[in-house]
């Protein structure tokens, strides 16, 4: 599992990409990257095009960084999700609090 944080050139957004599980094991790094970035972005991309697992503790880590990005106001994007990661995120009604791609 590996857990990278990209900033664009204009540092308005930041791209989280996750790879392999996406569980409890990756909660401190997951969480690094975006509360340990030189920039304030004001949109957060996270994309799961290599997570090959997602559980309980993935859902409370993305809700972590809604609360971080500004709750309610926080734009946050899900890309790349297969169809598995997909179905889990419908199941819990993620689409009300995400835009998911």
């Amino acid at each position: 599992m590996a857990i990278t944080s990209v900033p664009s050139a204009d540092g308005q957004e930041l791209t989280i990409v996750v790879q392999g599980r996406f569980d409890f094991g990756a909660h401190q790094e997951f969480r690094d990257a975006y509360e340990r970035v030189d920039t304030t972005p004001k949109r957060y991309v996270v994309d799961l095009k290599g997570a090959t697992y997602l559980d309980s503790s993935a859902l409370g880590m993305l809700l972590l960084l809604r609360d971080h990005a500004g709750g309610e106001n926080a734009q946050i994007r899900l890309e790349h999700c297969n169809a598995d990661v997909r179905k889990i995120l419908a199941i819990s009604n993620f689409e009300q609090l995400f835009t998911i791609s």
